[in-house]
């Protein structure tokens, strides 16, 4: 059976920045806290953990003083840093760079918009570590949908200034915001949408890889996603895979691999997401092949 290993699969940049800095920060020996796992994969937690990276919880970070506290990629609210440096924590910074730079993009339309009382509107998931950060950065006048059921909550009289959360689905995204532009048009005297704002602000690097894991997907008679299930950008990339392959599997580490699987296969292609290590799919498609 040939087996394939998807090219543009494995972290990001965002992610593979932040563990190359945390991996740097431990190698002063000294002690480093995370505020949340670095990255949503249980198997490339325990490893940084080995080499001494303390996860902490929002709770246990409240109680910090005097120490370092590396801020992963998916970024922090403005209050984080405020607490920071009312504790005299040292912030080691891994944000990615996309992820702050739309966080400054907010912050300056929210500050510009609020004469017209704009609406900041984030497409993302509740709960979600970036969105957190993005809410943090738009302030009071922020508002989150995580889909259409949540869109009541704007009004549609007033400016909107659409953001998405970077892993989101592209398609989704453009879906939210054609909603919107048509009940704007509704509500609007001159029936117009002007007063609507799409910021394209999902990460290029993550939107392509929907369409390279159709064709993936398409070539293979089964595929192997490899992805911690805690995973957002997991979950909706494995969707992508499973709607043009009915036989994609879902695992988060190479002990959930059934031999089953694979009968009358030909071909097996392994995948995985923004969050999963290069190393971990490897390992995958190493035992797949001795199969």
């Amino acid at each position: 059976m040939k087996v394939d290993v998807e090219p543009g699969s494995g972290f990001c940049f965002g992610v593979q920045n932040a563990v190359m800095i945390a991996e740097e920060a431990l190698r002063a020996g000294e002690t480093v806290f995370c505020l949340g796992e670095i990255v949503h994969n249980d198997i490339e937690v325990a490893r940084l953990t080995g080499l001494g990276l303390k996860a902490i919880t929002y709770e246990e970070f409240e109680k910090l003083h005097d120490c370092k506290v590396l801020i992963r990629a998916h970024g922090e609210p403005p209050s984080t840093y405020a607490k920071a440096a009312e504790n005299n924590i040292t912030i080691i910074d891994a944000t990615c760079p996309i992820v702050h730079s739309m966080q400054e993009k907010i912050r300056k339309v929210a500050e510009l918009s609020r004469a017209e009382k704009g609406q900041i509107v984030i497409y993302g998931k509740e709960g979600h570590a970036e969105v957190i950060g993005l809410m943090g950065a738009a302030g009071p006048r922020g508002i989150l949908v995580t889909g259409k059921g949540d869109l009541h909550r704007i009004d549609y009289s007033r400016p909107v200034f659409l953001f998405s959360q970077t892993t989101k689905s592209k398609v989704q995204y453009e879906v939210v915001a054609e909603i919107i532009r048509l009940n704007m048009e509704k509500v609007t005297s001159d029936h117009s949408s002007s007063n609507l704002k799409v910021h394209n602000t999902i990460c290029r690097q993550v939107s392509g890889r929907e369409p390279r894991l159709k064709e993936f997907a398409m070539k293979h008679d089964v595929i192997i996603f490899v992805s911690g299930r805690n995973s957002s950008n997991g979950r909706m990339l494995f969707e992508v895979c499973l709607k043009v392959n009915p036989r994609t599997h879902f695992i988060s580490s190479p002990g959930e691999l059934n031999s089953e699987w694979f009968h009358n296969a030909a071909s097996a292609g392994v995948c995985g997401a923004t969050s999963t290590p290069g190393w971990l799919i490897q390992e995958v498609a190493d035992l797949i092949a001795a199969i």
